[in-house]
């Protein structure tokens, strides 16, 4: 069993920056891919970010790639969101998640643990 545990939400101005932070315990989470996903009111959950543990390589959606950087601290066991220039949009509860598996697409599904998420809100 792997826990997730999300911190760093808050309301922030347009243009503001936030650094959300994913603290995960249990098994050790080295060999999981590790993501953020985004859920807005009356929307479905979305892929956000994602990195591959062994690989080194991240992925990004569209509507984020530039703005946010999603990195980890091996020592602490914590992955983290930085975002950027942040948009009303990008208002929403953002959920951590680990897959024990590569994921064969940004699907919610693809992930096995999901940490209880933390709400974001950007005013204009």
């Amino acid at each position: 069993q792997v826990q997730l545990l999300e911190s760093g939400g808050g309301l922030v101005q347009a243009g503001g920056s936030l650094r959300l932070s994913c603290a995960a315990s249990g098994r050790t989470y080295n060999s999981y891919y590790m993501g953020w996903f985004r859920q807005a009111p009356g929307k479905e959950r979305e892929f956000v970010a994602a990195f591959s543990w062994s690989g080194g390589s991240t992925y990004y959606a569209d509507s984020v790639k530039g703005r946010f950087t999603i990195s980890r601290d091996n020592a602490k066991n914590t992955v983290y969101l930085q975002m950027n220039s942040l948009k009303p949009e990008d208002t929403a509860v953002y959920y951590c998640a680990a897959a024990l598996r590569p994921p064969r697409s940004r699907s919610n599904s693809e992930y096995d643990y999901w940490g209880q998420g933390t709400q974001v809100t950007v005013s204009s």
